[in-house]
């Protein structure tokens, strides 16, 4: 079998064992509103904002990354030689 058949198979194995330990329903509570939800969607809506705000601040400093090294080549291209 391949193995990366084998390791999907195994992580799907293990989203549907932590989706069944935590189906307990609990209470979000931000300023005033209460929202109630299960834990295990509750940690996967978390880790979702977390990976799109990781993908999207990363994106910010390589590109503040490349314009800083553009500007630096731009200005060591005028000299004399």
């Amino acid at each position: 079998m391949n193995y990366k058949l084998i390791l999907s198979i195994a992580m799907a194995g293990m989203a549907v064992l932590f989706i069944i330990q935590n189906v307990t329903v609990v209470d979000l509570k931000f300023l005033f509103w209460t929202l109630s939800m299960s834990r295990a969607l509750l940690m996967s809506l978390i880790l979702s904002i977390g990976i799109i705000l990781g993908w999207l601040l990363n994106g910010t400093f390589s590109r503040r990354k490349n314009l800083a090294h553009k500007k630096q080549g731009a200005s060591g291209d005028s000299s004399p030689g």
